[in-house]
């Protein structure tokens, strides 16, 4: 008897259906087919061990299992649940004419239970534009399925109530997730906040131009000058994630495996700070199966780089690509896809080795062959993609401990988000432009070309300065971000005096001094 149900192989972040063929014929074989990976190929043996456990026996017979289409590659464990019901089906315990009507996916254990799975979200999306009745999945990945509209989600525990359902034995009602509720509940609670941070106001001043602008920053300073503690809090002044980016970024961490156990949606922009030890396929993705890198994890969000200089160089060159195109892809032998990985950049690090190069109260023991090494790190190409470079001291404690806290987050992201809501209604007319960090050459002669005076600024700057050609647009981009600030229409001689102030890495004493 043939028997077929449904679930979905998800490339990327793009779920595709997939039709499970399962044939019951006499004999004692079992035959699989569909380009399955190893994992889909031992479900065999977890269902067969977890039919009987529940009540259900399945002849020795000859099985004939196969995933159409069959030249997209099956990877996971969510093939678990409809290749068992399949073949309940194909033995007669299920009445067949009901299996179209469901996608079904999910891990099944020895016992019958089903466990968690990844990409719910992508899967869930699927099955509603196949306009399948319903989706069922395991009861811990149902929130995140449920934030999906027009489609019944049911979670499950165990087949036994999977089985109840498509026979219509038992009633079980879908999932209800209040997902414009749940989301704007959460999008402004912070832990962290600028009021912790005393002192370091040219560098607040720097992470609010960076954050209102969409522009990559780099701090480089001592140790303990609070770069790390500054940059941890930059997601709450950002302005808030939109319903689209957060379904998006969801989707993103739903790939990955990494939402939290009966999540629904991410609703605060992600903060990734990954070690320096970690390799290129950790950062842009990839592996054996695809997997999303720390580059698209931080997609909608804050991918910092704490110690860029520690990072070994071939890692850092992984950052080129998807700083410029805001995607990545990732090709391997086995498979092509392709990540969203729009995230502002942070890093910082220290100026040398020992971390007190051009400290004033402590002596540095580097050589300038060793910082001239240690810097090099940065090459020039992924330089020439950070648009403000800060530098940082460390403040005091006479000082830190007479000081008053600091403006809270809540003050600094309101003048971003007035920034940002000029930026918006000036490029509205251009697809996918919503900042000025995203602006191209000719929108820079359009929107930030500076007058006589600020062109006489910069020209002093690039000479006495030694500032490299590469940053005549970068200074143009944050000087626009500085006028919107000060909520001004044109670019003015003070906003390219004060953008100008941060291109250090660019300025020719740096190169004298070996950096």
């Amino acid at each position: 008897m043939l028997a077929k149900t449904y679930c979905a192989a998800v490339v990327g972040l793009e779920a595709t259906t997939i039709t499970v063929e399962v044939n019951m014929t006499r004999g004692v074989m079992y035959n699989l087919s569909g380009m399955a990976d190893t994992a889909v190929k031992e479900s065999y043996a977890r269902i067969m061990a977890a039919l009987p456990n529940v009540g259900y026996k399945i002849p020795l017979a000859n099985l004939t299992v196969n995933l159409s289409p069959a030249d997209i590659r099956k990877e996971g464990s969510s093939y678990d649940l409809p290749i068992a019901i399949g073949m309940l089906a194909a033995n007669g315990n299920i009445k067949s004419d009901c299996l179209d009507k469901y996608m079904l996916v999910g891990e099944l254990g020895l016992d019958g239970k089903l466990k968690p799975i990844r990409a719910a979200l992508p899967i869930a999306i699927r099955a509603r534009k196949e306009k399948f009745k319903g989706l069922v999945v395991p009861r811990d990945n149902a929130r995140e399925a449920a934030v999906v509209n027009n489609l019944e989600v049911y979670g499950m525990d165990d087949i036994t109530q999977v089985v109840a359902l498509l026979t219509g034995s038992s009633h079980e009602d879908p999932v209800f997730v209040d997902t414009r509720k749940e989301f704007y509940e959460q999008q402004y609670n912070f832990e962290l906040d600028f009021a912790d941070v005393r002192g370091q106001e040219n560098v607040k001043r720097a992470l609010e131009v960076a954050a209102a602008g969409g522009h990559n920053i780099i701090m480089i300073g001592p140790p303990g000058s609070g770069k790390s503690m500054m940059a941890k809090r930059i997601p709450s002044i950002l302005p808030p994630l939109s319903l689209a980016e957060s379904l998006e970024t969801t989707q993103v961490h739903s790939v990955a495996g990494k939402l939290g156990r009966n999540t629904s949606l991410i609703s605060q922009r992600p903060f990734r700070s990954p070690h320096h030890t970690i390799s290129q396929v950790g950062l842009c993705g990839g592996n054996t199966n695809a997997q999303p890198g720390e580059v698209s994890l931080a997609h909608n969000g804050v991918l910092f780089l704490d110690e860029l200089s520690e990072f070994s160089k071939q890692t850092l060159e992984v950052l080129r690509q998807p700083l410029e195109d805001r995607v990545i892809t990732v090709s391997r032998a086995k498979y092509t896809v392709q990540y969203p990985s729009s995230f502002m950049f942070v890093a910082s690090t220290n100026p040398c080795p020992c971390g007190y190069y051009g400290d004033p109260t402590h002596t540095c023991v580097c050589t300038p062959g060793q910082i001239q090494r240690y810097m090099s790190k940065i090459s020039g190409p992924l330089l020439d993609r950070i648009d403000i470079h800060c530098e940082i001291q460390a403040v005091p404690f006479a000082q830190l401990s007479q000081m008053k806290p600091g403006e809270p987050s809540a003050n600094i992201r309101a003048r971003v988000m007035a920034a940002r809501k000029i930026q918006e209604e000036r490029y509205k007319k251009y697809k996918g432009i919503y900042c000025n960090a995203m602006m191209t050459e000719r929108m820079l002669h359009e929107y930030a070309e500076p007058d006589a005076k600020s062109l006489e600024i910069l020209r002093l700057a690039m000479e006495r300065l030694k500032l490299s050609a590469r940053a005549y647009s970068r200074i143009l981009k944050v000087a626009r971000t500085i006028a919107d600030l000060d909520n001004s229409e044109k670019v003015q001689s003070r906003h390219i005096a004060e953008a100008i102030g941060y291109r250090n890495l660019d300025r020719g004493d740096w190169a004298e001094r070996g950096v």
